[in-house]
């Protein structure tokens, strides 16, 4: 579509949703409007790999500080920090006064790390309230740790629903768990009414309209047995090996050269292909001298810096702001 209107002096043209300002020799290139609440998923579907930061806990002020971060998406990490939902609530409120961000959206997606295992179904139901508090505090995705079952993944993609959506239920899925009284708050953090946050909050892509990401954590020998059908459960948008917690249930470190030991080196293997299998993202940890490569490999989450980021977006050559 073309369209030009005049504006005084300047020529305003609008080819495909992007208008772009014309006055002599200028040219500038104002970004089309966000097509998603979610940063990160916007970004996936449209084949474009994403990277994140991470904090540890933090309220208001530290979610003022992050509103207009260089990382697509914020981990709020809950695994090794106290389970605090207040100043969760806090943090996302912080968010979205310091927005928008560059691309135009309200708040960078934030993704909530867990402190609870995936060990098995009747842990994670168990725990249940845990998913449902951190999606009411306004996130928009939530990652399980120790995935090791189907079944617990299955649970926990359960918890994280409500129960009117109907993708994939009977089907390898139970009915959602999250109740009515859930989308006062978040829907005020992600700018819209609570019956629109009661129809998009659902995981994407199960549901192609769903704005929540939810993700595993493949990150022990027991998790690795059963990567392949653990990450084929309906709901799940990515899911990452966890070095760290691998190798330790292994009972290997890294060798003298850097590189992992070749059972290390297999389980990550593993999981990407799994991922891969499944039509689900992968996440590693990316570098300014490895990014490029890590992406032609398949990787489309970075656990990265900015220079990474920025050196990643450039190979891809991403049109949306950041």
């Amino acid at each position: 579509m073309l369209h030009v209107t005049r504006v005084g002096t300047f020529s305003l043209l609008l080819i495909t949703g992007v208008y772009v300002w014309l006055s002599g020799s200028q040219l500038a290139v104002a970004p089309a409007a966000p097509t998603r609440i979610n940063k990160a998923i916007e970004l996936l579907e449209r084949g474009q790999p994403i990277y994140y930061t991470q904090i540890s806990g933090g309220g208001y002020d530290e979610g003022m500080e992050l509103a207009k971060t260089w990382a697509d998406y914020i981990t709020y990490n809950l695994e090794h920090s106290a389970f605090n939902v207040s100043e969760l609530t806090e943090f996302m409120r912080g968010l979205a006064d310091g927005g928008p961000t560059k691309s135009g959206h309200r708040t960078p997606a934030v993704i909530c790390v867990m402190p609870v295992a995936g060990v098995d179904a009747s842990t994670v139901r168990a725990n249940a309230w845990m998913v449902e508090q951190v999606l009411s505090a306004g996130v928009h995705g939530v990652l399980l740790v120790h995935a090791r079952s189907p079944e617990a993944v299955r649970a926990f993609v359960q918890a994280a629903r409500f129960p009117m959506h109907a993708q994939a239920v009977g089907n390898g899925l139970e009915e959602g768990l999250r109740g009515s009284g859930a989308a006062g708050h978040p829907a005020r953090v992600w700018g819209i009414s609570p019956a629109e946050y009661l129809r998009v909050a659902d995981p994407w892509p199960l549901n192609p309209e769903g704005e929540i990401l939810l993700g595993v954590k493949i990150e022990d020998r027991h998790a690795l047995e059963y990567a392949e059908v653990t990450t084929k459960v309906p709901g799940l948008g990515f899911a990452e090996w966890g070095p760290g917690d691998m190798s330790m249930s292994f009972g290997l470190s890294r060798n003298a050269d850097g590189t992992w030991p070749k059972v290390l080196a297999d389980a990550r293997t593993r999981v990407l292909a799994a991922t891969k299998a499944a039509g689900i993202s992968f996440l590693n940890v990316v570098r300014p001298d490895d990014v490029e490569a890590m992406i032609d490999e398949g990787v489309m989450i970075g656990a990265a810096n900015e220079k990474a980021a920025e050196v990643g977006r450039q190979y891809t050559t991403r049109t949306m702001p950041w």
